[in-house]
């Protein structure tokens, strides 16, 4: 499973918050191609039983973001902003969907988590960690763009058939 949001605009389809099948000892675990016949059932419960988020229903836009919000915690313990991608996704996602107090509470989040970054972990591209932020809170307000930049990723990715209910 992968999320890819439409509230930036980016070259590809990306494959954020992937869920890889993990041994018991948290290891990544492949299938080799000779025994995926035997082992690929027994694999898609363990991955099911493994997964963040439902393979069996459609994700609320709520569990979404609570993920984007748990793995940007989980990496933050090698202490690189190495989720910057998905802090952005956790506020811009349910901003763009007119959820606004979704919204405003990842960006409390984020907040909180960038606090304790230093001048050198600011994100890539950002000469402060400050300036990241303001962009994103000015950008979570800009009702209009976060809509533009949607319908532009729909149309470049060929997704015009791929939409929400």
């Amino acid at each position: 499973m992968h999320v890819h949001a439409l509230t930036r605009d980016f070259p590809v389809v990306s494959l954020t918050l992937s869920q890889g099948l993990k041994t018991t000892e948290g290891v990544p675990e492949g299938i080799p191609v000779d025994l995926h016949g035997d082992e690929f059932r027994d694999a898609a419960h363990r991955l099911e039983a493994q997964s963040s988020l439902s393979l069996r229903e459609v994700p609320t836009l709520e569990h979404i973001v609570q993920r984007y919000r748990d793995y940007a915690v989980e990496v933050q313990c090698g202490r690189l902003p190495s989720a910057v991608s998905e802090l952005e996704d956790s506020v811009l996602v349910p901003a763009a969907a007119g959820k606004g107090e979704l919204a405003n509470e990842s960006i409390e989040s984020v907040s909180r988590i960038a606090s304790g970054w230093s001048r050198a972990e600011a994100p890539q591209g950002w000469e402060s960690t400050k300036r990241w932020l303001a962009w994103l809170a000015r950008r979570m307000h800009d009702a209009e763009g976060l809509a533009t930049t949607v319908e532009e990723q729909i149309l470049k990715h060929g997704l015009s058939k791929v939409r929400a209910s």
